[in-house]
């Protein structure tokens, strides 16, 4: 019996002596020898009780004897040389590849056309050159519309770009061609003689050419300058031109920044008559021309307190009159000086999660014919073109993020402007001798108003597929002349909202509402009649697209605009078109 327990502690011993050198991994380990220093001597072990182990009370059982045993290892040599790590692949998704060319074409109801061609070529690291192509056109069919009311935009455009070390210069040159028509005749009118509308001829054309540049230099008192020229004409021998030049330096006085912006707006306006004084083609005694000048400078500086942020600063501008003709009377020219807040400050409330902003700004703003007639296209080429003097812009508010994906803005704002412009319907002559004097367009009339708006916004990118925005704003006006604020809506707002559907289609919508508008429709019938405000009823606008991305060149997509069908009036007598619906496709290439 004891030569058997000594043959099963040699065993044991062994094996432990085999697991503490496996950590040398060689197939030819040698030969160990283990010796037995202390002969056999067995003992009993004290009783103890151990948790979740069932006691046994079975003779057949073996008590635990204690073993001791020494092992006298040595050192074995090894010719094992571990492989390299390597890091497990991971697989990349594929990139998709950006081309630098494409063009655009559609087709829709209403003879809708509309195209787009960009391209754009790299000379060498540090310049490229590109060019824009844009053509929009509608051969009209408007409901109740007698007149023609086709349009029409067609652009060209070259640029030029160069960025080397601390300099970053951009040219670029543009010409645009539009055509519109005045076909808003006041037919409701028991003034209008139905004969007009074989006498009209409503097209207005207007031909812009503009040039400028761009100069920034970094690691400079001399930040940038924006340089450009913009030559306005029309078919009725009216013309524009307008030079503006506006270079900004940074200053460093002590520990503070200073920021000084320049300007200086040149605008000089010819138009061939007055309305109401309509002149025959070779008589020049009812011409209008204006020639403004203006020059600001605005300082500002930055304070920078922890959650604090203010810039305080101030506008000054010179204004001079340096022409004034009007049907043929030339008025004194005159000059005068203003001086307007720039004060901007935003504080966090709670980090970005609320921010609170507030400030007062003001300035003197040049109107231009091409500014106007970019926001309404059927004015007369009749206008008086005068600077707006806003004195000053209170707003405060908040703004800053409801969750990581959605933020928020709302604020408040009082604006005091004098001179500001209003679009206003011209008058239906009793003698009506030119195309735009059926009360078929619209003048500029100048009033001091006071404007009191809320505005409230939120934006959210619930995930990278989805993007959603929605806002408002509620306005109140006061004016010291004029009835009313002629064509500025109470209320707007729009919702916005973006899909992407797998990795082929995308959709978007797009949804506008404007208020009720008031205007002026005034007759003169031998003698003149009463004025009459009109008002404009309230409409929503619902334009939507849908798109397919067949590869990474083809783009086939659907638009469709006012798809609630309203055929409301944007400007008075004015209806638009229906629904309308545009097919097109788009294709990206290099070359």
């Amino acid at each position: 019996m004891n030569k058997i327990k000594i043959y099963t502690s040699l065993v044991i011993a062994l094996t432990f002596s085999q697991i503490l050198s496996a950590q040398k991994k060689d197939e030819n380990i040698g030969t160990e020898v283990v010796n037995v220093v202390k002969p056999y001597s067995p003992t009993v072990s004290d009783a103890f009780k151990v948790k979740e182990v069932p006691t046994l009370d079975d003779n057949e059982t073996s008590k635990k004897e204690e073993v001791k045993y020494q092992i006298f290892s040595f050192p074995v040599a090894s010719t094992f040389t571990p492989a390299k790590g390597k890091a497990a692949g991971v697989e990349k998704a594929k990139q998709e590849r950006l081309y630098t060319n494409y063009v655009t074409a559609g087709i829709g109801n209403y003879l809708t056309a509309n195209a787009e061609l960009f391209l754009t070529h790299k000379i060498d690291n540090y310049q490229y050159v590109g060019g824009k192509v844009t053509h929009l056109s509608s051969q009209g069919g408007i409901k109740g519309v007698k007149l023609d009311d086709d349009f029409l935009e067609t652009g060209i455009n070259a640029m030029y770009g160069y960025n080397r070390n601390e300099i970053d210069f951009k040219a670029n040159l543009g010409y645009k061609t539009e055509m519109y028509n005045w076909y808003g005749v006041p037919v409701e009118s028991p003034n209008y003689d139905p004969v007009y509308d074989l006498l009209i001829k409503p097209s207005h054309r207007y031909s812009t050419l503009s040039l400028g540049g761009d100069l920034g230099i970094s690691k400079s008192f001399f930040e940038k300058v924006n340089v450009g020229f913009i030559s306005f004409t029309d078919n009725k021998k009216s013309s524009e031109n307008r030079f503006i030049i506006k270079p900004v330096f940074n200053f460093d006085i002590g520990e503070s920044a200073v920021k000084a912006k320049f300007g200086l707006d040149y605008l000089n306006t010819k138009f061939d008559s007055s309305y109401q004084l309509t002149a025959p083609v070779d008589d020049t005694s009812y011409k209008i021309e204006k020639s403004n000048f203006i020059v600001t400078a605005n300082p500002s500086f930055k304070i920078l307190r922890d959650d604090l942020s203010i810039e305080l600063g101030a506008e000054f501008a010179y204004f001079s009159r340096m022409k004034d003709v009007y049907a043929g009377i030339k008025n004194n020219t005159k000059s005068d000086f203003f001086i307007y807040p720039k004060i901007n400050a935003s504080y966090k409330v709670v980090g970005d999660l609320m921010v609170f902003v507030a400030g007062a700004e003001g300035g003197l703003r040049q109107n231009s014919y091409a500014d106007f007639a970019s926001v309404n296209k059927f004015l007369s080429p009749t206008l008086l073109i005068e600077p707006s003097d806003n004195q000053y812009n209170v707003y405060a508010g908040l703004r800053g993020k409801l969750t990581s994906a959605v933020a928020y803005n709302v604020k408040a704002s009082y604006d005091a402007t004098n001179s500001k412009p209003l679009f206003k319907t011209n008058p239906l002559l009793s003698d009506p001798s030119t195309n735009y004097s059926f009360g078929n367009s619209f003048t500029v009339v100048y009033d001091n108003v006071k404007t009191l708006s809320f505005f409230g916004e939120i934006k959210a990118d619930i995930n990278k597929n989805v993007t959603f925005g929605i806002n408002a704003e509620v306005l109140d006006y006061g004016t010291k002349f004029e009835r009313e604020a002629w064509n500025l809506p109470t209320v707007k707002g729009s919702l916005t909202a973006d899909f992407n559907i797998g990795k082929k289609w995308y959709a978007g919508t797009q949804l506008y509402f404007v208020g009720e508008r008031k205007d002026e429709f005034t007759s003169f019938s031998g003698f003149a009649t009463p004025d009459e405000t009109q008002t404009l009823d309230s409409y929503f606008d619902i334009n939507a697209h849908i798109g397919y991305k067949f590869n990474d060149r083809f783009t086939f997509f659907l638009k469709g605009n006012n798809l609630a069908n309203q055929n409301y009036n944007r400007w008075l007598n004015y209806p638009v078109q229906g629904v309308q619906g545009i097919f097109g496709a788009s294709y990206k290439f290099d070359f």
